[in-house]
């Protein structure tokens, strides 16, 4: 199994005019991207918030799941659920990885929109075949802030349909990008 972490920030991301914001936690974000990191062998998922209210409400929601009613009702919910770690920064992400590897992960940055130095699924399928850990990185509201793009490691080409709408959910995006980069099958 690749050596693959994932992380879905909502700081620093953008809004629709561009600004950087601290966007909100959603629930079904939780469940679905926890499911999907479970279903594809991915160590952890880290929600990252720097605001404290938000942080309490993934704890809450992961609780229930976890040590409450909802991990007795439903045990495979449970497991993916447990795989939710949540952190104030990506750098904290970082440092945590580090930890536990004894080495900094690259940074992998998801992005709808289309740049230059973009990575393919296929040439990173291969870069993740090495034992070296990569933390993937997605954005909520408008997408990772530009700053955070610039500095990863490497930028995934966009999820990219046959129409010239591109605005996915965060969660839609994660489970096809993940199935690219760690499915049976080639792409």
């Amino acid at each position: 199994m690749p050596n693959l972490y994932v992380a879905l920030t909502h700081y620093p991301v953008v809004d629709k005019r561009g600004d950087i914001i601290t966007s909100a936690v959603t629930n079904l974000d939780l469940h679905d991207i926890s499911r999907a990191v479970k279903t594809y062998g991915v160590k952890s998922f880290y929600v990252v918030t720097p605001l404290i209210d938000q942080q309490r409400l993934v704890q809450k929601i992961t609780s229930h799941w976890t040590s409450g009613s909802g991990g007795v009702y439903n045990p495979a919910r449970r497991s993916a659920l447990e795989l939710i770690r949540v952190k104030d920064t990506i750098a904290d992400v970082l440092e945590e990885v580090k930890a536990i590897e004894s080495i900094y992960p690259k940074t992998v940055a998801t992005c709808a929109r289309q740049y230059p130095r973009s990575t393919g699924y296929t040439e990173f399928r291969n870069i993740l075949n090495t034992a070296e850990p990569h933390l993937l990185v997605f954005g909520t509201a408008w997408g990772l802030a530009e700053t955070f793009i610039a500095e990863a490691d490497y930028l995934l080409e966009p999820i990219a349909g046959p129409t010239e709408y591109n605005h996915l959910s965060v969660r839609t995006a994660a489970g096809i990008i993940l199935d690219r980069l760690l499915g049976i099958g080639s792409y």
